[in-house]
């Protein structure tokens, strides 16, 4: 194949060369330069590109593919014809779920795309010990042994930092592993302490961060030598915060990283994939170059795949955009290993899928039909009213806040607050049948009137998540999903609204992703029907068991200060 007379975007010298050619063999770049005529005979594939920019293939250095509800077969369909055509994936979502095995059907079925999916492999399952129970958990043998499989490129996040930093020696053997196998450890931060902790865990090994959320958090970051991935998801905008580094502070851009992080189908389908986080990173300021860099060859770079991927250069693999305008980044035609794979926003080729066996659709275990009164909060005996934790909700962002509010009691009973947007939150247990429930309030939503919504997408230990101003609704939705084995469901005066079939893991779906994606939408419309304006709303849904992102959590354990990493009491006083 020959692309004639394009744009060459260099991302190596940050430069466009007008009018040059590409000649592509044997699914790798054979010759970059003024004039491919060299190349071309009786069987070689001509495409005029008439001027349009010639891209490298997009990276994205964070995600998870189970986010989007899909298999990575569906994933990988889903995103090609938005440019990606690498991902480096962490599928911690169903290594809680299934453990090692679920992280090696993930691998596999990676293995068999058209685009390249690198597999982390998981680190902290649970993220937080001690603070929540999984299905399954990871060691440093199962780390040890993944480090021998062909698509694992490195570990994933090390959600558990302050292990890291006291030196806790099972987060340091899956750390010294990943090492010795000359890999990248990942890394997540969640703190807004760049103190004597932060410089603590850069120096136990992890290369990158993604946490960050401002400007100061981002330098901080590079200054220690890690790489800082910016993300742009369906509910993370932290992009614009810290991308003020590069475009106002004039910091090397070499060691900025895009990264997506977490993407519903929704998203995938309707907004795009890394496309969509370049284009807004041109929109925050960023040179449209720069951010190309920060999307292609910086990735590549980090994890030790310059001479493989993220530029066009002789023997890279040949991943590469046509693109008519480098501002907007229309995705015109994706080229993958050599293969044209999308068209005008039409994919190409088959996304091969794995045989998931049927043990893996079962998972939702709740040990018995639940009642309203499972959802009950008994008030401290003989209090009229109590002053309790509320998980505060924030938009656009995975923190939450620390919140109190003085709350009534009815029949011994604690109530939400619905005119002060405070409304029941619990997380029923479903790995092990124990029917146990934890109950508290959660505030942010704006949900009116009786409703409730269930989902067994929980990050990280993925139990189920049920919010609700109804307790008899919390009740419905919640058996509705144990019927269906997992998945997300809106309920509205006793009828369902909406609902996003999960059956893989109770997390993923091997469904086509625009029929995924069609059903997501419908929930995201009954959310706004009882009263959510949040933007993407179902991702914060989703987060509020995540023991490791500060401030206040649940688990199956219990409400969890995070700031401390510590079981806490519901009631903080009683009147």
């Amino acid at each position: 194949m020959v692309i004639r007379g394009g744009k060459w975007v260099n991302v190596h010298t940050r430069e466009i060369l007008e009018d040059h050619d590409i000649a592509i063999a044997d699914g790798r770049f054979a010759y970059c330069g003024p004039d491919a005529a060299h190349c071309i005979g009786e069987r070689t594939r001509v495409i005029e590109a008439g001027g349009r920019y010639m891209i490298p293939g997009l990276c994205d250095a964070h995600m998870h593919i189970e986010s989007g509800m899909l298999t990575p077969a569906e994933f990988a369909r889903a995103v090609i014809p938005h440019g990606t055509t690498s991902m480096f994936t962490d599928p911690h979502e169903i290594a809680n779920v299934l453990g090692l095995r679920g992280v090696k059907l993930m691998h596999d079925e990676a293995l068999m795309q058209p685009i390249n999916i690198f597999t982390q492999m998981p680190s902290c399952a649970p993220s937080a010990p001690g603070l929540e129970t999984t299905g399954h958990e990871i060691t440093p043998e199962d780390v040890e042994e993944a480090m021998g499989w062909p698509g694992i490129i490195g570990l994933g996040e090390m959600m558990n930092f302050p292990g890291v930093i006291s030196g806790d020696p099972k987060m340091l053997a899956e750390i010294a592993a990943t090492q010795r196998a000359g890999k990248t450890v990942g890394g997540h931060y969640a703190s807004p302490d760049l103190g004597p902790a932060f410089h603590a865990y850069a120096a136990g090994g992890p290369a990158d961060d993604h946490e960050g959320t401002c400007e100061a958090d981002a330098i901080a970051r590079v200054r220690q030598g890690m790489r800082s991935m910016m993300r742009l998801g369906s509910a993370w905008y932290d992009v614009e915060s810290q991308i003020t580094a590069v475009t106002e502070k004039g910091l090397d851009p070499r060691n900025f990283i895009l990264c997506t992080d977490d993407c519903h189908s929704g998203t995938l389908v309707n907004d795009g994939h890394m496309n969509r986080v370049v284009r807004h990173a041109i929109e925050c300021g960023c040179d449209p170059v720069v951010a190309l860099q920060m999307a292609t060859i910086n990735t590549a770079t980090h994890f030790g795949l310059e001479r493989e991927l993220g530029s066009i250069a002789p023997g890279r693999r040949a991943d590469v955009i046509l693109t008519s305008d480098l501002a907007t980044l229309p995705i015109e035609t994706v080229i993958a290993r050599g293969q044209i794979v999308a068209e005008g926003g039409e994919i190409r080729t088959e996304c091969p899928h794995l045989d998931w066996p049927e043990d893996v659709r079962g998972t939702v275990h709740l040990g018995k039909r639940l009642e309203a009164a499972d959802f009950e909060i008994p008030a401290p005996e003989g209090a009229n009213q109590v002053r309790a934790k509320v998980i505060g909700v924030v938009e656009n962002q995975a923190p939450t806040k620390a919140l109190s509010a003085e709350l009534c009691v009815q029949n011994g009973i604690v109530e939400g607050d619905a005119a002060h947007d405070i409304c029941q939150i619990a997380l029923v247990e479903r790995h092990r049948g124990t029917g146990k429930v934890v109950n508290g309030f959660v505030s942010g939503f704006g949900y009116k009137g009786r409703m409730a919504m269930a989902s067994t997408v929980a990050h990280d230990s993925h139990h189920m998540i049920v919010v609700g101003t109804s307790r008899e609704d919390m009740a419905l939705a919640a058996n509705r999903l144990g019927e269906v084995g997992g998945g997300v469901t809106v309920w509205k005066d006793g009828e369902e609204l909406a609902l996003v079939e999960l059956p893989i893991a109770g997390l993923i779906s091997d469904s086509p992703a625009a029929e995924v994606a069609a059903k997501a939408d419908r929930m995201v419309a009954a959310m706004e029907e009882c009263g959510c304006t949040l933007n993407n709303a179902y991702m914060q849904h989703s987060l509020l068991a995540l023991v490791v992102i500060p401030e206040l959590r649940i688990s199956d354990l219990g409400l969890v200060d995070v700031t401390r990493f510590e079981i806490t009491e519901l009631f903080e006083e009683t009147g």
